[in-house]
């Protein structure tokens, strides 16, 4: 029991010291350029990545952000490093496709990601408390399927050449983004025109992604955690970068507590509510939140960097056909998109609950179980 509790303890440290590196890498890109309550935001990272290729054309929110790259490549290093690279694939690539599409588009409808949503709490935007309990909701209706025998087909070992496709293809677009950016779209005003140096947020990226990368850092794990396992070492992670964020929002005379008048957000309760439930939904299905699907492709795990794929198409289709919220509220095509994306994440749960007799769960909550154990 003693070497159990230490154990435990110890893992608890380590995901505290990671919350408030993250919370501090944070907030130093929010003071150095990057929009106000995102100063790390995957999905909308990801939106404006989407912009720069191309793939959508709304103006104020396309920049190749080079945190993506850093997620990617900083996790890739560490799992080399460690030799913890893992090439895998061939776990239902199409479904999981589709749930990072819908996972995507959940976050555009809430505007901001799981990380996003603790750095919105921490500014004193009260609509992010909304999202939270949407997202707790999301996971908690997912760990229920968990609980009982879901289980999407498991992974299979893939040879290295497999595994670092991914992390070589994201090192090219890097490459090009730092000697020819002129390819690349940029915003001349909106969000994506708000952008920290390119060192400083290549630097805070690798950071975060080596972090994430041996911690195992996640948001829909902080949820997960305590419906699965009654561990609450990941929710006193995500607590102490929410309250490092704050303690830095108060130094600066940035936290501004209410719902309206808030940066680059809506007030539309049910909606911020129903956003983050689809994106807990889709996260605990597919084993973790958008940070954690970002670095589990830059580790090898080429089902991860299909759901990022699903998510980056998912930012496209959302500017493209007017799904993603903006300040004045959630579009009707964005609200019928996310009762369409939870009808689906559900069906999926059942579907892949029918019939089987183990309990099961997706890879990155089974490894959290023998950390946990």
């Amino acid at each position: 029991m003693g070497k159990i509790t230490r154990k435990m303890m110890s893992r608890t440290v380590l995901l505290v010291a990671a919350g408030v590196t993250i919370g501090m890498l944070a907030l130093l890109l929010a003071m150095n350029g990057n929009p106000p309550n995102m100063g790390v935001c995957v999905a909308c990272f990801l939106r404006d990545t989407a912009g720069a290729l191309n793939l959508h054309n709304a103006a104020p929110v396309q920049y190749l952000r080079p945190e993506i790259p850093g997620f990617v490549l900083g996790a890739f290093g560490a799992a080399l490093v460690t030799r913890e690279f893992d090439p895998s694939a061939g776990s239902s690539p199409l479904l999981r496709f589709t749930l990072g599409f819908f996972m995507m588009l959940g976050c555009l409808v809430f505007l901001g990601c799981p990380l996003r949503m603790a750095l919105r709490i921490a500014g004193g935007d009260l609509n992010a408390v909304i999202g939270l309990s949407g997202f707790a909701t999301g996971v908690g209706i997912g760990a229920f399927f968990l609980r009982g025998n879901f289980a999407l087909p498991p992974r299979k070992p893939q040879t290295r050449g497999e595994g670092v496709c991914f992390p070589l293809l994201v090192l090219a677009l890097l490459a090009l983004f730092l000697f020819r950016n002129e390819i690349f779209a940029a915003s001349p005003q909106g969000p994506g025109s708000q952008r920290a140096p390119v060192w400083l947020a290549l630097t805070g990226g690798l950071l975060i992604g080596a972090i994430v990368q041996r911690t195992r850092f996640c948001f829909v794990g902080m949820i997960s955690h305590i419906f699965l396992f009654r561990r609450f070492s990941m929710f006193l992670g995500v607590g102490a970068l929410t309250l490092v964020v704050f303690a830095g929002n108060l130094a600066l005379d940035q936290v501004r507590v209410g719902f309206t008048g808030q940066p680059v957000a809506h007030d539309d309760a049910l909606w911020n509510f129903l956003g983050m439930a689809l994106t807990g939904l889709c996260g605990a299905f597919l084993g973790g939140c958008p940070l954690r699907q970002v670095v589990g492709a830059g580790q090898g795990n080429s089902d991860a960097a299909v759901t990022v794929i699903g998510m980056l198409l998912g930012a496209a289709v959302a500017h493209n056909f007017a799904l993603a919220s903006s300040v004045a509220g959630p579009t009707a095509g964005g609200k019928g998109m996310v009762i369409v994306g939870l009808i689906v994440a559900l069906i999926v749960g059942f579907a892949y609950s029918a019939g089987r007799r183990e309990a099961a769960c997706p890879p990155a909550f089974a490894q959290d179980r023998e950390e946990n154990s």
